[in-house]
């Protein structure tokens, strides 16, 4: 069979051999390569369309050419995307390791691909996790949730309608150890910022703040919140603080007050003058702030290194520039490529650090010092550097600027050995590019970056400050405070950028965000309140998640009232009177039109809630005042705030204080609180409304519990108030006095004095006892007019009276008194309980059945 075979195949040959070609080199194709070339040619025959023709006439519509998508897609192949262009003989080693090695890089890429793709899903997923735990945290801070490690949830929510307001009495989580220190702290700038306030001086609040910060960690050398705090009293223009907290205000009593000082230019139009020199001073004042913290780095290190430094006998500021100097550019015995030595000694270096820590004028004489050798490098370098020192603004005229734009385009721009300090002089000197926003071993940290920005601006140019903060803002938080949780992250520093540029609002939000910075956030938005750079959110555009809102073509804004009531919430139960310290702080905005008012009212607001969660006792008293035992009234704390409130008057208090909280609490059932408020705010009408409606229904409650004799010790001694100063005559004063009365018997009762029980019942005229027919109808008529609460204890008076009744008789009866006496006085009880009947079958429909049944056959027993 093999012979066959093989003489088969010699045969074949043997037919094209006439027309064999020798030049032409013969195909030898493995098996797996046959195939493949198989799989490509079929591949290549057009398939079947199996499009629907009302597809086709719909994508048509919208100018999509379906067949021929269609065929494209048809003869797309996609399987010889990893198949060798030429073919690869069996022989070909070389040729087949190169393809395996092109296939494992290609299988590398796409592993890679695809597990950067898992990653990025992945962080997504965490991101989003992260977003849903903050805002389900945000959601239960505004419920009033609180949220424990354990996974635990106690929520406590009131929520109820007060005026046209809707009034939470909801209250946020305790506060850790470390939180409670901070916010002490901070707590006593804010008394005494109030304090300030109320006598009219001015008072430095950042500075106090400043000096808060750093006693909670004494050890640390300017924390990040501190510096924050410098950055912005230079800002302010506040004046150094160097005595303790509680005489902080003394030495600027007679100054021109800070409060409310800046809040025409900030929250004007953004191009008047006012708010362009207003920027110029934000920009001025946060260099000098990066100005003073980079001295103290140079000194700090000096001291650092001492011997290295050599600054010999000569602790001149110039001297410490120079050592700083080599400290940072002389290693080695050498001095850094292109640092350029000038009368033996880096002089631009050193004149760039004397420029950097704000220490000009020493710059300046310094370079005048060596004006012969800086002349003949560079020949008008000093003119154009006096001019620019001199210029109250930093600011050349544009001869000069022209000429340093010509010698640093001419000779620096391209130059590879130009001092990077000479061209960091040049480009501020003359505002050179400021575009190009880093200068190469010159601006080597964040703070440098940020102080060369801030010598570059011009209000004229690029924007001014707002474009170095749409600038700034396109950065975000990641580059400069790091990502959440990465090691090294500096918390706060993104807040500090936020107040150099400007963006106030957005400053607090940054630290709001971070809960080891809530504190701090809530104090600067306060001191920004203050000075008149904070721009409040109006009821519209504040949101329930987060207390910063970004309306559409007009600047940020922050609710203020909002991101107080989420710091106090979580104190004002234990602490409501420093809770009233803050809420103080809301109507510093009350000067912005509209909006002012709506934060008069979120005052208002809050104060409410306040009272309400204060929920009586000796410091709710001291917050809305009382009544001494004489009856003389005494004021609280709210009524001494009145000024930092915007209530202009006694009426004012009243009416949107008093009596709105007396509402609410009378809303909730809490009569006791409604009670005390009405009375402070003087309407007296309603307190005894209140009075007879609230013992009306507490009357019947057992000898043992406390609200409801708590709430007749109240009536008593309103009552007796108000007999004395002849207020609030009517019926219901009556009433209170009738149910009181009532109560009294009870007790008589109660301890088994049931002749006495008998007397008062019959003092409160509730129930005839005479007999009289007609007088007893004419009352049974009466009885419909008295009050709703004395006619609903009609059961209770009948009883009442009925069994001190049945008691008296089966006393008297069973006594050893003479028969005439005896007698005479069963008959009076006879008639008595007679009496009570016919009352009660006139008003049977007020009762039920087995009250009359019960009041029926003690009536017989008295009747045997």
């Amino acid at each position: 069979m093999s012979a066959d075979l093989s003489a088969l195949l010699r045969a074949s040959k043997a037919l094209t051999s006439n027309v064999t070609r020798p030049e032409l080199p013969s195909v030898n194709l493995s098996l797996d390569q046959i195939e493949a070339q198989s799989r490509r040619l079929v591949s290549r025959q057009p398939g079947t369309s199996t499009d629907n023709d009302r597809a086709n006439y719909l994508l048509a519509q919208a100018h999509v050419d379906a067949p021929a998508l269609g065929n494209s897609i048809a003869h797309l192949n996609a399987g010889a995307t990893f198949t060798p262009l030429q073919a690869i003989q069996d022989t070909d080693v070389k040729g087949f390791l190169r393809h395996a090695h092109e296939q494992n890089i290609i299988a590398t890429i796409e592993l890679a691909r695809q597990s950067s793709q898992r990653d990025f899903y992945a962080f997504m997923e965490q991101k989003q996790k992260e977003s849903w735990e903050e805002r389900k945290k945000r959601i239960f801070e505004k419920l009033g949730d609180r949220v424990g490690g354990e996974n635990k949830a106690v929520s406590e929510l009131k929520q109820s309608k007060l005026g046209k307001s809707l009034l939470s009495a909801s209250t946020g989580p305790a506060p850790d150890v470390q939180t409670q220190s901070k916010m002490l702290a901070y707590d006593r700038v804010i008394v005494e910022l109030n304090s300030a306030r109320l006598r009219g001086t001015s008072y430095p609040i950042v500075h106090a703040l400043m000096q808060a910060s750093l006693s909670l960690n004494p050890e640390a050398r300017a924390p990040q919140i501190t510096q924050d705090f410098h950055i912005l009293a230079k800002i302010t223009g506040e004046p150094p603080s160097a005595v303790p907290l509680q005489h902080a205000s003394a030495h600027i009593l007679n100054a021109p007050l800070f409060e409310r000082k800046f809040a025409r230019a900030y929250l004007g139009d953004p191009e008047s003058r006012d708010s362009v020199e207003l920027r110029k001073k934000i920009a001025k004042g946060a260099r000098e702030a990066l100005e003073e913290q980079y001295w103290d780095v140079i000194d700090r290190t000096i001291q650092a290194k001492a011997q290295e430094a050599r600054l010999g006998g000569d602790p001149s500021i110039a001297n410490k520039a120079r050592a700083f100097a080599a400290l940072r550019h002389y290693r080695g015995g050498e001095w850094e490529d292109r640092i350029e030595l000038v009368a033996g000694q880096p002089l631009w270096a050193k004149l760039f650090y004397l420029v950097r820590t704000g220490h000009v004028q020493e710059a300046l004489q310094e370079a005048i010092q060596h004006q012969a050798a800086i002349e003949h490098r560079e020949a008008s370098f000093i003119s154009h550097f006096k001019a620019w020192i001199e210029s109250p603004d930093r600011r050349l005229p544009k001869p000069h600027r022209d000429q340093l734009h010509s010698l640093y385009n001419a000779h620096m721009l391209h130059s590879s050995t130009a001092d990077p300090f000479k061209l960091a002089l040049y480009k501020l000197m003359g505002k050179i590019d400021p575009t190009r926003r880093s200068v190469p071993q010159v601006t080597v940290t964040t703070e440098d970056w940020l102080w060369f920005q801030l010598a570059m601006v011009d209000e004229s140019e690029h924007g001014g400050l707002r474009g170095l903060a749409e600038v700034l803002l396109s950065y975000g938080e990641r580059h400069f405070d790091g990502a959440p949780g990465q090691q090294g992250a500096r918390r706060g520093v993104w807040a500090g950028v936020l107040l150099m540029c400007g963006q106030f609002e957005r400053a607090v939000a940054a630290l709001w965000d971070h809960h080891e910075t809530e504190v701090e956030a809530v104090h600067l938005a306060i001191a920004l309140a203050y000075h008149g750079l904070l721009r409040v959110s109006s009821r519209a555009e504040t949101s329930d998640m987060t207390p910063l809102s970004l309306p559409q073509n007009a600047p940020p804004a922050l609710s203020l009232s909002n991101l107080i009531w989420r710091y106090i919430r979580q104190f004002v139960k234990m602490d409501a009177k420093e809770a009233l310290q803050y809420v103080s702080c809301v109507c510093l905005s009350a000067d912005q039109g509209q909006v002012g008012k709506e934060q008069v009212e979120s005052t208002w607001d809050l104060v409410r809630r306040i009272i309400v969660l204060a929920n009586g006792g000796q410091a709710w008293e001291e917050l809305v005042g009382g009544f001494r035992p004489d009856g003389s009234r005494f004021s609280g704390l709210i009524e001494q705030f009145a000024p930092l409130l915007n209530l202009e008057a006694a009426k004012d208090y009243n009416e949107q204080i008093l009596i709105r909280a007396a509402r609410h609490s009378e809303e909730s059932d809490r009569l006791p609180e409604a009670i005390k408020l009405y009375n402070l705010a003087g309407d007296y009408t309603t307190v005894i409304s209140c009075l007879v409606r609230a013992l009306g229904n507490a009357i019947a409650q057992p000898s043992g519990d406390e609200a409801a004799r708590s709430l007749e010790r109240i009536a008593a001694e309103i009552l007796k108030h108000y007999e004395r100063t002849n207020r609030a005559v009517g019926k219901e004063r009556e009433a209170v006095i009738r149910l009181l009365r009532v109560r009294e018997a009870i007790e008589a009762k109660e301890a088994g004095r049931v002749e006495l029980t008998l007397e008062i019942m019959e003092s409160t005229d509730l129930i005839p006892m005479d007999g009289d027919v007609g007088k007893l109808t004419r009352r049974a008529e009466e009885f419909r007019d008295l009050p709703e609460a004395l006619q609903r204890n009609l059961q209770l008076y009948l009883t009442l009276t009925m069994d001190a009744l049945a008691s008296v008789h089966q006393k008297v009866k069973t006594s050893m008194a003479q028969d005439a006496t005896k007698q005479m006085t069963l008959a009076a009880l006879r008639k008595k309980s007679r009496s009570l009947m016919v009352f009660a079958g006139i008003l049977k429909y007020r009762m039920s059945s087995d009250v009359y049944s019960y009041l029926a056959r003690l009536d017989v027993e008295i009747a045997l």
